[in-house]
Formats: C-alpha cells, sequence, structure tokens
C-alpha cells in the first residue's frame, strides 16, 4: 500500500526520458500531460484502482545510462481510458479493447517540482531506508509503484527538496 499523509498516496511513475522527461512535463500545457500507453495489467489495476486525483508521484527516469528520479509530479486526473487503445495507428492500439469495455487507462500528471539534485538509481540502491522499496526489488519492472511516506520524504531529501514542506 502507498504511503498516506492525510489521505494522500505516494507513487513513482516511470518515464523514458526519449518519451517524456521531467523537463518536458514542466514545458507542457498547464505542465500537464497524460500518462498513457501502460501495457501491463498489475500497473493498470493500479492506476485503475489506487491512484488518485492529488495523490504525488515521483518522477523517475527509466531506459536510460542514467535512470533515476528527476522530480514531483502530481495526479491531476485520475484513471480514464487510454485514447491510444483504439487507434489502429498507435504503436499502443489494441485490437481487443472496445470503447464500451477499454482495458487500458491512464492518469493525467501535473509537474510539481524539478529536484534541484537528480538522484540516480546507484545512490537510491546505497540507501538503508529504502531497502526496501518496489524499486529495488529484483525483477521489479512496474511502471507505477506505490511509494510508502519514509521512502517519499528520504528520496526527496536526496534530491534537495526540505521533506517537512511536502
Amino acid at each position: 500500500m502507498a504511503g498516506r499523509a492525510g489521505g494522500r498516496r505516494y507513487w513513482l511513475l516511470k518515464s523514458e526520458p526519449e518519451a517524456c522527461s521531467f523537463r518536458d512535463l514542466l514545458a507542457a500545457p498547464r505542465r500537464r500531460t497524460a500518462w498513457d500507453g501502460v501495457r501491463n495489467y498489475q500497473a493498470r489495476n493500479l492506476l485503475r484502482d489506487e491512484v488518485r486525483a492529488g495523490d504525488f508521484a515521483l518522477f523517475y527516469h527509466s531506459g536510460t545510462k542514467l535512470p533515476g528520479v528527476a522530480g514531483i509530479a502530481r495526479i491531476a486526473r485520475g484513471a480514464e481510458p487510454d485514447p491510444t487503445q483504439f487507434d489502429p495507428d498507435s504503436e499502443r492500439f489494441d485490437p481487443k479493447s472496445s470503447r464500451s469495455d477499454p482495458t487500458w487507462v491512464q492518469v493525467v500528471v501535473e509537474a510539481v517540482q524539478e529536484f534541484p539534485t537528480f538522484v540516480p538509481l546507484d545512490l537510491l540502491r546505497r540507501q538503508p531506508a529504502l531497502a526496501g522499496m518496489a524499486l529495488l526489488r529484483r525483477g521489479q519492472r512496474l511502471s507505477v509503484q506505490p511509494v510508502t511516506e519514509k521512502e517519499w520524504r528520504s528520496i526527496l531529501a536526496l534530491g534537495g527538496i526540505d521533506a517537512r514542506r511536502s
């Protein structure tokens, strides 16, 4: 279960920087973009059933030479059908999905703050406070993962943000 503070939950969202980096998110209109293209049932279930508008997320750059946490995002809109599943011209098209019973969902994320200091994966691995974090478990590849409040505060501190103010 993701960490809660006054009903708030925390998540880690993975994005390949070539597809959408944190700076791309900062530059997007209203600093928002649809976080779509999830095609893993476990990740879809988290987005659909657990992630809510108002939750916060660590924006993680994956699939790069230097993976790590780049900043903080907020879930601006909760789960809604991912339109790419219906587009036959999209690489994310799913011919088995129907508009009446969509298989895949997306959320809308909004940039909150870029970390003053990028937090690379190798630094995360060296933190005793993060030893049980889902991201650091062997074989963990989900693009959306719960983060406890303790993990959240530890990572914010590593990124140069005063966790008491978040």
